[in-house]
This record gives C-alpha cells, structure tokens and sequence, in this order.
C-alpha cells in the first residue's frame, strides 16, 4: 500500500470517527428519573409530530395508482411535516412486506422507500423513533396479502410466544438494525435523527408473565448486538394486565396510545369532545420500576372528529401525564387525502383539513412549551392559548406568534414584534375569506414571506365509508382579494410571486391585493434589498410551495335541511357551494302546501349561499324544495340529485328533494327518534359479546323502537348511549324558549326500573334526574328545572380503557335549555342478578 493510500485511508477512518461523534452528540438519553435529556446540554427534551405510511402496505399502493410517483409524494408531505412545525416521526415498518418467514431482511423497494422518508425528514431536522415490528398484514382496507414472512406465519398473538417466531424476530432485528441506509450512508444507530427503536407495535400479550419479560428482554438484546446504544421502548398500554412484566425488561422507556372518541364511528362526530380529552391517567404508577422510565405516546388521535381544538387539548394533556414524545395517527397522504381511504376513522392533511393542520402547528407549540408534569389546567385559556368549541377555534397569540383555525377577533399582543402567523378565515392582522391554510413569516425587517394554500372545501362526510370513487373535500383554486395589516409592511408594499412559475408582481392597494395559491415574497415600500429566492427560513426556502392540482369535478352544493322549522316564520337556508362561475346564478325551487316558488340565493361570502323563505310559504305538513344551479350557458343541475336538466320542462321527472318538517305552534320538539338517529347514536355497553342493542317495531311497524339489554349483568356495570340533538333544533328556537319539559316514552322489562337521563350542553355540563319505568309504554315527564349536575359518560368510550369513564366539570353553571346539545340515557342501576331490558320509542322537549 503507498503511502498516499495510507494517509488517504487514516484521513477518511478518522473523519468517520468524528463524524460517528458528532452524530453521538446529537442523541437523547434517559436518565435515573426517567427523563429524556439531550446528550449535549442534558435539558430536557420534547417531540411532537406525526405518523405516516407512504412507503408501506396501502398507503403505497393507492399513491401509485393515483399516478404519482411515492418519492415526491414523500417529498410533498414531509414540506408539509416542516411548514407545520412538527418535529418527530414514527411509523410501524410493516415487517410483513420487507422480511421473510425466518427474518431475513428483504431489501425491496417498501425499504428503499422508507430509508429515502428518513433522509427527507432528516433534511427538515425531524426526528425518528423506528418501530420495526408492526406484525400487521398489508392489506387494510383491502385483503391482506399472503407475503410468507414471519408474521404472516404466527400472527400478532403467537409471535410473542412462539420459539421459532421469536428466533425469527431476533434474526429481522438483527438485520433491520444494521443495515445501511443507502440515501443517508448510516445505519439507524450512526444516524443522529434517529433517537429511539420501539421494538414492535401493539403487542396482544398472552400465556405466563414470566415469557413476556423474555421476549422483550431478547428482542432487546437483539437490537444492542448489533451496537444500538439509543433508548429502547416498548408498548405497556396494549396489553395492561402485563404492565408488571413489561416494567421488568430491560428497556428505558414505555409507549402509550390515545384514542380518546373512539375509532370507525361511520359519521363525524358532533358535539363538544373536550372533556374526552381533558386527563390522561397513567395508572401503571404503583409499580416501582416504572418510575425510572421515559414515557412516549406513539399513537393519537381524536377519531371521527373534525372539530380543530382537539390536539391543542390533548397535548396539554399528554404534558401534564409527563410524555416527552407525541405522534398522531396517521397524517393522509396528499395524493389520495381527496377521499380519506387510507384510514376511514383519520383525518389529517394542510391542503385538505386545513384547520385541523393548523391545529396541530398551535398543538406541537402547546406541547414544546407546557412544562413536563406540569399542574393541568383544564380552563379554555392556558398560556398564550385559548380553546373555544363554539367557535372552531384553537389559538396562539404571543409576543412573535399569532396562529388560529378560524376567524378570530381577538386582539394582537404586539403586532410589532409578530414575526409568524399563520391561520384560517381573517384575524385582525390578515382579513380573508379563502378556505384554505396561509402562512406569513418575517424573512428580515419590512421583508415578509406569504404561503397561501388553495381552498379546501368539505363536500361529503369524511369519516363515512370510504372509496377511491368517492370525493370527500374539494380542491380550488382560485384568487381572491387578501388584506394584512403588519407594522413592519406598512402599505403599498410590493408583491412578488416565488413558487415556480408564479409571476405575480405588483404592488398593494393600501394593504390589499388579490391572491391567488403561491408562495409570495412581500417587501416593504421603499426598501432596496431583500434577501434573494435562495434563502432559508426554518429549513424552508423561499421558493417552495406544495398543493394538490384544481379539482375539475363542476358544481357541487353541500346542504342539510332544517329537520323542522315552526309554521307561519320565516327561516333562512344556507347552502355551501364550490364551481360557481361568476355569470352562473342559483335559486332555491320551493313546494310548500302545492304551492311552487322560486327564491333566488344570495351570495354572503365565498362560497356562502343564503335564502330566506317567506313565513307565508312556511305552513304545517312537510316542506320540499331542491337548489337549482344555473348556468351561464343555459345549463341547469338541481340538488340533491345532482341532475341536469331545466327543471321546468314538461318531461322532468320527479327527483331527489331536501325537506324540512313545518311544526304546528304546540308542537313538541323531537330530541330522539330511534329510526333517524339511532345509526348516529354513542353507545356504552362494557359487554358487547352478552348486552344487546336493536331495533324493533311495535303496534305501528313504521315506528322503530331501541331496544337495549344488559343480559349478564355485573354489579355496577351500567349500558347507555349518548345522542346529538342540537341540530334538530335550528328551526325551532322560539319553541324552544319555551319549552319547560323533557319526555321520555319507555317501558322495561320489570317494574320500577331505575334510569337516569339527562341534558348535556356545549360547556360539557351534564344535568340529569333518576325515573323509573314500567312493563307498559308510558311517557314520564321530567320537569327540566329539576335536573341536578351529574357525572357524564364519556362517549365514544377513550382507549385504553383503563381511561376515565366519568366527566364532570369542577366550575358551576346553571341549567339553560339554548345550550343543550346532547342526551344521555343509562340504566342498569342496582341490578346485580337479573337481566334488565329497557324500550325507547321517542323523547322530546315540551
């Protein structure tokens, strides 16, 4: 060997060396207590962020048919991972697709695919914990593949007790941990941006304690023989009767999982979900052991619900528990986020739940900034946040940061210092009517760069069930006038496209000009320089922008009738419709009483349609009317049906109609009624295997009753449900500023069964009274000023079920019948021995 080859050879050992150093330097550790502390400064340490699926199973494979390539879907989304402020990664490996029956690694492109995600997310400084053990099959919400790896072969529940499986894994893990990732040129140790391995996903723990603690403590050793010195974790929450066993093992930390409405409800989820969300208990504390170790949450989400306050929320709670690592679940590809396939009961994306994002950048900023064990506060304004239910609205106004998920009024703590803002509707610095995110963020002084993303329209239920063929949020694009009020702008600043292709260049009318989706350099009137297009700003450049192409689907019109509105007043229809040329116009075509009458719909803002109907039109019996586009070309298309034609021609047959109910002035208001609300309806029943809930007729087939049992009853196991009723409501409120009594028309199998059933408002104050039914149908009144605070369920029941069952509210507040929202019904008090059946035909208000 020369010389020149010898010093070429130490020079490039050496610079590994340091390199292999510096990535050391970068990691976390846990320490005595159980704290996760930087290695280089000690502080503690906090993560917030996402899990993502490109790479593996169907979510793959539905970006591929949709025609894009799965590396820029990757790259689009990651941008996105940064433009939010998330920080941390995590994703169960699907080992079913990159591994065989003995273990072996299978170096494919699902492991290409996954190495080249974390070097995207090693660009924008996201970190990773690596689960490499998902156990899952591949195909959901397809069939499974028969892929003849280890998995496959013994399945989730045998490869935690099998010999042959855990030699398996010991060997998958073995490889997976030194393999070389080919776009970084680090194995998962070497690379400093990953911090932890969480050994498998989900664990289904069975057969002795004892050979629990022995596979994780194999599994472990595994992974350090292949020279892992980072934190290993692994799941205590799945399987808590095990939580002894698991604390035994050799690991540093434990992994939990919330999901706390439930998961695959079929249907949004209304009403306020607050209190589902206001504590995570922890209730592994007793054993000693697991008071030294690091706590993660690897999965989270408020399933079925759109509503954008719940994260913000929940990462309060995780603090206050003392979690230093959050990951929602899942965050949708951009690619196929249009129908919501990849996981039904999930809902996340900037372009298409564009609230929702921002709620989760307001969440990670909770998170970062909400001290470890920090003393919950549960009030709806904590720090420079603010949680508001009734108005969609989480916040975070402080001295440099201004973010919001919906209009807000609320007054700017220092426009001068603001040096980010980011939003959704208008504020007092940003006055918009766009549907989509925006973001505005100081480059330098009086230099400003503007993000604004198209508009994102909800057109169908998200969290219905889900299909390729079916579109539930609509894209566009379109421009529209955009007003911001910044100090360090001023007025007439000047305006410059940035985003390939965007040659936008114009200067502001005062603090106004119109706005098509881009990213926009704003610079301040007078200014002579500003920083080129090459610049960085938190890991993103100037020039980037990332957004889903236009849909080109037409019109569409997205409203839902009244359920009934009082006779002889007039009511207002609003409808939200998407593809409306400027020359089209639209009207609403009335059939009241046989009467038919044409109402032109005014526009109120983007999007926003508005009719009123005269009170001379509203008289008692059924309302039906259709909203009917017309178009500048003479075209007509009538909704619901969605059908062309002119809806006058001879030949038009009878098609699909909205109706509204027209109540008589003594009318009563329905609250519940088993055959229209009872596919909507929160059910808890702790013994789904022996309780029973159906639906059955009586003396009028037509009339659906619901039927519940508690057929194997257990002392103090109670069953229920909860209903969502404030919609039924809108038409109706000066009958309900009226209305003294709540009814309820039920029988039970036996005599003097005991029930309580009650009101919940938009506050979550549950007040509630004790009845007693009979054998026969009878409507028991409950006079409404005699409903006394109470304990509600909460429902859809939290996982894990260790969870608190109960919410009450610690503040007083006093029964006001315009706030109520809910219902709650449970029985099943003091029967210990006997079954107990309960029938309800109808409850309403009078």
């Amino acid at each position: 060997m020369t010389l020149l080859k010898k010093i070429s050879l130490s020079v490039a050992f050496a610079a590994m060396a340091i390199a292999a150093h510096a990535q050391d330097n970068q990691g976390i550790y846990v320490d005595a207590s159980g704290v996760i502390r930087w290695q280089k400064d000690h502080k503690e340490a906090a993560f917030y962020g996402t899990n993502y699926t490109a790479p593996f199973a169907y979510g793959n494979r539905a970006i591929v048919r949709r025609g894009v390539t799965a590396e820029q879907a990757i790259k689009d989304d990651v941008y996105h991972f940064s433009r939010l402020g998330l920080d941390a990664f995590r994703v169960h490996v699907w080992d079913q697709e990159i591994s065989d029956a003995k273990g072996n690694l299978i170096d494919n492109e699902h492991l290409r695919l996954f190495d080249f995600l974390l070097a995207e997310l090693k660009k924008r400084k996201i970190k990773t914990l690596v689960t490499p053990i998902a156990f899952w099959g591949n195909g959901y919400p397809e069939k499974d593949e028969n892929t003849g790896s280890f998995a496959n072969i013994f399945g989730k529940e045998k490869a935690l007790v099998n010999e042959e499986a855990f030699k398996a894994q010991e060997n998958y893990l073995k490889q997976f941990f030194k393999h070389k990732n080919p776009y970084t040129g680090l194995t998962y140790q070497q690379d400093a941006d990953i911090l932890a391995t969480e050994i498998n996903n989900e664990p289904h723990h069975s057969g002795p304690k004892e050979r629990a603690t022995e596979y994780i403590n194999r599994m472990t050793a595994a992974i350090k023989s292949t020279g892992w010195t980072k934190p290993v974790f692994y799941n205590i929450s799945e399987s808590p009767w095990y939580a002894d066993a698991v604390v035994k093992a050799d690991v540093q930390g434990h992994s939990f999982q919330w999901y706390p409405t439930g998961l695959v409800a079929g249907h949004t989820l209304k009403g306020n979900y607050l209190p589902n969300v206001a504590r995570y208990k922890i209730p592994f504390d007793t054993i000693p052991a697991f008071k030294t170790r690091a706590k993660v949450v690897y999965e989270f989400d408020a399933g079925d619900v759109m509503a954008p306050i719940m994260y913000p929320a929940m990462a309060r709670s995780f603090r206050a528990a003392g979690f230093q690592w959050a990951t929602q679940f899942a965050y949708d590809p951009m690619a196929t986020a249009y129908a919501n396939t990849e996981y039904q009961t999930h809902y996340l994306n900037l372009a298409y739940t564009p609230a929702k994002a921002i709620s989760m950048l307001i969440a990670s900023k909770v998170f970062h900034q909400t001290k470890r064990l920090d003393t919950l506060n549960n009030s709806n304004t904590f720090g420079p946040f603010k949680i508001d239910y009734k108005g969609s609205l989480s916040e975070m106004n402080a001295e440099t940061e201004f973010y919001y998920t919906n209009t807000t009024s609320s007054k700017v703590i220092n426009a001068k210092k603001l040096k980010h803002i980011a939003g959704v509707g208008s504020s007092k610095i940003v006055q918009y009517q766009g549907r989509g995110a925006y973001f505005i963020d100081q480059v330098a002084p009086g230099v400003w760069r503007l993000e604004v993303m198209p508009d994102a329209i909800q057109i169908k239920d998200p969290f219905e069930k889900a299909s390729p063929k079916k579109e539930v949020t609509r894209i566009n694009w379109v421009t529209l006038p955009i007003g911001i009020e910044l100090p360090d702008l001023g007025s007439g600043f000047t305006v410059k496209g940035l985003n390939q292709g965007n040659t936008f260049n114009a200067a502001a009318s005062k603090n106004n000009f119109r706005v098509s989706p881009g990213a926009y350099l704003l610079i301040r009137k007078g200014l002579k320089t500003a920083l080129n297009a090459q610049s960085n700003m938190q890991n993103i450049a100037l020039g980037e922008f990332v957004a889903p192409k236009a849909d080109q689907e037409g019109v569409f019109v997205k409203h839902e009738a009244l359920a009934s509105v009082s006779a002889d007043a007039a009511f207002l229809i609003n409808a939200e419709i998407v593809g409306l040329g400027t020359t089209d116009s639209v009207f609403i075509q009335l059939n009241a009483g046989s009467r038919w009458k044409n109402i032109p719909m005014q526009k109120n803002q983007e999007y926003t349609y508005t009719a009123t109907i005269p009170a001379e039109l509203v008289k008692n019996g059924l309302l039906k009317y259709q909203i009917i586009i017309h178009r500048a070309n003479g075209d007509y298309i009538a909704f619901p049906a969605n059908e062309k034609g002119n809806p006058n021609a001879w030949d038009r047959l009878e098609t699909e109609s909205y109706q509204t109910y027209v109540a008589a002035k003594d009318a009563v208001l329905e609250i519940f009624n088993a055959a229209a609300d009872g596919k909507n309806i929160n059910i808890y029943s702790p013994d789904w295997g022996s309780n029973k809930v159906d639906y059955v007729s009586g003396e009028n087939p037509s009339v659906l009753q619901l039927n519940l049992a508690i057929n194997k009853p257990k002392p103090g196991q109670l069953m229920g449900f909860q209903s969502y009723f404030a919609d039924k409501l809108e038409g109706r409120l000066e009958s309900l500023r009226n209305a003294k009594t709540l009814v309820i028309k039920v029988k039970a199998n036996a005599e003097n069964t005991k029930l309580k059933i009650g009101l919940i408002d938009n506050d979550a104050h549950f007040f509630a009274a004790e009845i007693l039914a009979g054998k026969e149908f009878k409507s028991i009144e409950i006079p409404l000023n005699q409903l006394k605070k109470a304990a509600q369920l909460l429902l859809p029941r939290p996982y894990p079920g260790f969870l608190p069952l109960y919410y009450q509210p610690t503040d007083s507040a006093a029964f006001k019948l315009q706030n109520a929202e809910k219902l709650e019904v449970t029985f099943g008090y003091g029967s210990n021995t006997s079954a107990t059946q309960i029938t309800i035909e109808s409850i309403y208000l009078k």
